[in-house]
């Protein structure tokens, strides 16, 4: 009987070889690995899953291979890697790549090695903002009757999280604030999860803004980003989301693009490159991204006034991934924390390995998730903050959870809430 032929990537959003073939096996990315770290483990780095995507690229391992698919999954897309790679590597583009190839090979019984998402879940949530606030509501339900913390005790997978769930929700209405004199106007990135649970932080963001200079607009016309649908594979939706988002922009006539959460911005900045086969929205989608800032940078190149008090609250930071390591901003927040701090930023040991949130991966990898999550919450209670500052939402939910398993007293907080606090009069 012959052999069955090895399965490799379609032609589709495949793996480039011009991008794997860059790595020169240096493994200088393997301590800044969060999974590496972990497992100690060659095919957990980087280096090993690229050496794993280039054999099925050139045919010498299958696409549905168990061991591949794993580890596909297994990587928490932080970039940190790329942030140190001497060679540039574009790692997530290749890992966004392989997955998206994984999620196209997925009728095979033994491509199914990662707990992801289904597609209609992801389509119904993101695509229709209407129904994750309904669901985000029902959570909040639960969480008042005191039936997630029932559920967490268990171990059900999320419920730890949804305990954390603010309870500010955020419309995009066609809001319009004007600042006097106005600088210029910031159109505010609603976003998926942030309306639904983070309206307290959109609302500390206009404030800011106004402070600064800048007008804001929040017009109805955008949606989720899509980084959830390219985490997952699914490029397609995440282009379908990408294009509401870029023609909302364009319409709306604002100067610049302000988004207040890490993965997000790291998304709407890479407009360009999802579309980069595309000829017809090549050139918007690149423009597009252009234009997107993160609220901190933003913040940080503004004339602000001094703030009305000072800060006294012991306060750490924890770095984002897709802020530090997707869009490099390490410097802004703290320069705007030491602002409005009354003593110096506790700095504290791995600020920038990531906490486990990873978009949906404490959901889909619960158990490495939650070794991460241990992790950072053991890096925080050394530093003796009671507060940790953050700029992205599930950071904030995961670091929050993390500390309540831990028993430590701390407080999670969004660097626009403390800079806004800071800047509110008093009363």
């Amino acid at each position: 009987m012959a052999e069955h032929a090895l399965r490799g990537f379609s032609d589709t959003d495949r793996p480039r070889s011009t991008v794997y073939d860059t790595c020169i096996r240096c493994g200088l990315c393997l301590p800044s690995c969060p999974t590496y770290l972990e497992t100690m483990t060659e095919t957990s780095g980087p280096r090993g899953r690229i050496s794993l995507i280039k054999a099925v690229g050139e045919g010498r391992l299958d696409v549905h291979s168990p061991g591949f698919v794993g580890q596909m999954w297994e990587c928490l897309d932080c970039r940190a890697c790329e942030a140190v790679c001497p060679s540039g590597v574009a790692y997530s583009q290749l890992i966004e790549t392989a997955r998206a190839q994984v999620e196209r090979a997925k009728s095979a019984p033994d491509s199914r090695a990662a707990r992801t998402p289904p597609r209609w879940l992801l389509h119904t949530l993101f695509g229709n903002l209407a129904m994750l606030r309904w669901c985000v509501g029902a959570l909040r339900w639960l969480q008042r009757f005191g039936l997630m913390a029932v559920a967490a005790r268990f171990g059900l997978a999320g419920a730890a999280l949804a305990r954390e769930l603010p309870q500010a929700s955020f419309a995009a209405r066609g809001q319009h604030v004007t600042a006097a004199p106005s600088a210029g106007v910031a159109f505010l990135f609603a976003g998926c999860i942030m309306s639904a649970a983070f309206g307290d932080v959109h609302e500390a963001t206009i404030r800011m803004l106004r402070r600064a200079g800048l007008s804001t607009v929040v017009p109805p016309a955008q949606g989720c980003c899509g980084a959830i649908a390219v985490h997952a594979g699914d490029r397609q939706f995440a282009r379908r989301l990408a294009r509401r988002n870029i023609v909302g922009f364009e319409e709306s006539g604002a100067d610049v693009y302000v988004v207040n959460a890490a993965g997000c911005g790291s998304m709407l900045k890479e407009y360009g490159r999802l579309f980069e086969d595309d000829e017809r929205w090549r050139e918007r989608a690149a423009r597009f991204s252009g234009q997107v800032r993160d609220v901190t940078e933003v913040l940080d190149a503004m004339e602000l006034p001094p703030p009305a008090r000072r800060i006294t609250e012991r306060t750490t930071y924890q770095e984002p991934c897709h802020l530090a390591h997707a869009q490099r901003i390490t410097a802004a927040p703290r320069r705007l924390l030491a602002r409005v701090l009354s003593r110096p930023l506790i700095e504290m040991h791995e600020s920038a390995v990531c906490c486990g949130s990873a978009g949906i991966y404490n959901l889909t990898q619960p158990q490495m998730a939650r070794r991460l999550q241990r992790r950072k919450a053991a890096a925080i209670a050394n530093t003796g903050a009671t507060t940790v500052a953050t700029a992205n939402p599930g950071c904030a939910l995961q670091v929050a959870a993390g500390l309540r398993e831990a028993g430590y007293a701390g407080t999670v907080r969004h660097v626009v809430e403390i800079l806004d606090d800071a800047y509110s009069e008093p009363g």
